[in-house]
């Protein structure tokens, strides 16, 4: 019976990553994506493999029930909306450095969709976006999602249809190319550290978006910005920040970033999505209650790479 068990568990395991990319991708959050990942080993370890004739297929279908319940159940409870929060940052390392994250690490970003997108997702009703994320995202057939959401397959083509329209109008393509983003981020820092307006409103879309999540240090939930002069003119507010905080170059979401600490203690995270050569939405992660939940596998250690190579940050 054992040697049974640990067979499936091994099976399991070759999906386990798959499965918490699909999970993130339905929750925003990586804790609440671990539990629906444990949730479905539970339900194949009751149910057996034997007569599971696709396993990957099975388990992606169980995760997309237990997300969409999850989904569901945040709304019956009356939790803050979700657009009110930031979804969970997935960080890793940039460049050469990425080769030490574990591999699960390295698979999750390497596969990751950015912060911006995920933004949009969690505006989507659960229906919505369990449709677009498993099509998609993930390639399921619409006579595979239907069963899930309790419709025919036509009706989960015109969800996955709606939550494409709202992803496509909200989300500008991403720039493909790792050094471009780069330099226009370190374009802006460096004109953010100077408080240099016409520097950032160089490097900034004329429609970006800033989305700062203080979690309950900001009365309200979270800030958003719009427009260039809206956020250009946080100048000052860069500035002042930039003579405190040290950042460490990573990847958030396979996207340019900072991990930015104070006095040696994690202060924020910052994500910025490149669409061309300009920077169209910039979101920040402050709240210091899901920051320390975060783990950043040492790439906010102080006495570690961000205290060697660290630069002074914006925020």
């Amino acid at each position: 019976m054992m040697d049974e068990r640990e067979f499936l568990a091994g099976r399991f395991e070759e999906h386990r990553t798959h499965l918490k990319a699909v999970a993130y991708r339905m929750l925003g959050s990586l804790s609440e994506a671990d539990d629906a990942v444990q949730e479905a080993w539970l339900r194949l370890a009751r149910t057996g493999g034997d007569d599971i004739g696709n396993l990957g297929g099975w388990l992606t279908t169980v995760v997309g029930r237990v997300c969409l319940d999850m989904l569901r159940s945040r709304r019956t409870r009356g939790e803050t909306p979700l657009e009110a929060r930031l979804p969970d940052p997935l960080v890793g390392e940039e460049g050469a450095g990425a080769e030490r994250q574990d591999p699960e690490r390295q698979a999750m970003i390497a596969d990751s969709v950015g912060l911006a997108l995920l933004v949009v997702l969690e505006s989507l009703n659960p229906a919505e976006r369990l449709a677009f994320v498993l099509h998609d995202m993930f390639g399921m057939p619409f006579e595979e999602i239907a069963p899930i959401v309790d419709r025919t397959p036509a009706a989960a083509r015109k969800l996955a249809s709606r939550a494409r329209q709202r992803v496509q109008g909200a989300t500008p393509a991403p720039n493909p190319d790792p050094a471009v983003r780069r330099r226009v981020v370190d374009a802006f820092l460096t004109a953010a550290s100077g408080g240099d307006l016409e520097g950032l409103v160089a490097v900034l879309d004329p429609d970006v978006v800033l989305r700062a999540d203080a979690g309950t240090l900001l009365p309200g939930g979270m800030r958003v910005l719009r427009g260039v002069r809206e956020v250009a003119g946080q100048a000052a507010t860069f500035r002042r920040m930039a003579t405190a905080a040290v950042g460490r170059p990573v990847l958030v979401n396979g996207a340019p970033g900072l991990v930015n600490t104070v006095g040696g203690e994690l202060f924020s995270i910052m994500s910025f999505t490149v669409s061309g050569e300009r920077i169209v939405a910039i979101d920040i992660l402050s709240d210091p209650d899901r920051l320390a939940r975060l783990d950043l596998d040492g790439l906010a250690d102080p006495g570690g790479a961000a205290g060697r190579d660290g630069r002074r940050a914006d925020c």
